[in-house]
């Protein structure tokens, strides 16, 4: 269940007319610190995301099923019926029986997943499947939203990245 704070700010990015995936992001960003503090693992960073996509889906955020071909048919069927559920206001209780294996499952898992290292391996891959232009489009829009002092930033980051290339 969604800590009260992630769904109050994710109903803020909607009224804000924020995308999905941003309200969505509330809920993996919570899950990432359910992990960091030990409250329980992930056995990899795409699960650790799954599970707080699905959280968003069931809470209500409007983030269809992806598309035929992007994720496994079992996985595409289960994120179409979190949103289904979200989407209609059941009054069912969620089974504690299952709830509690879920959690002692999760338990067992490591929390490595949730570090900083994977979570920019995982952007990184993720980003690499995007084509050119799409990669170039959100660079695009981060040069303009950074603002000056951002972008300054960043570019003695990437400087400081091609030395440390050049040198190897």
């Amino acid at each position: 269940m969604p800590e009260k704070e992630t769904v109050e700010r994710a109903q803020e990015d909607a009224r804000e007319g924020k995308s999905p995936s941003t309200q969505a992001g509330e809920f993996v960003r919570e899950e990432m610190h359910h992990i960091r503090e030990g409250k329980h693992g992930a056995a990899s960073t795409k699960q650790a995301i799954a599970i707080g996509l699905s959280k968003a889906r069931r809470s209500g955020v409007k983030l269809p099923a992806p598309g035929d071909g992007k994720v496994s048919a079992k996985t595409s069927k289960q994120a179409d019926r979190d949103y289904r559920k979200g989407q209609s206001h059941s009054r069912r209780r969620p089974s504690p029986t299952r709830s509690r294996a879920t959690r002692r499952a999760l338990k067992r898992k490591g929390h490595s997943a949730a570090s900083h290292q994977s979570l920019s391996k995982q952007a990184h891959t993720s980003a690499r499947k995007r084509g050119a232009s799409a990669r170039q489009h959100s660079a695009q829009k981060a040069v303009r939203t950074k603002g000056s002092k951002g972008r300054s930033q960043a570019a003695r980051k990437a400087a400081s990245s091609r030395r440390r290339i050049s040198s190897r």
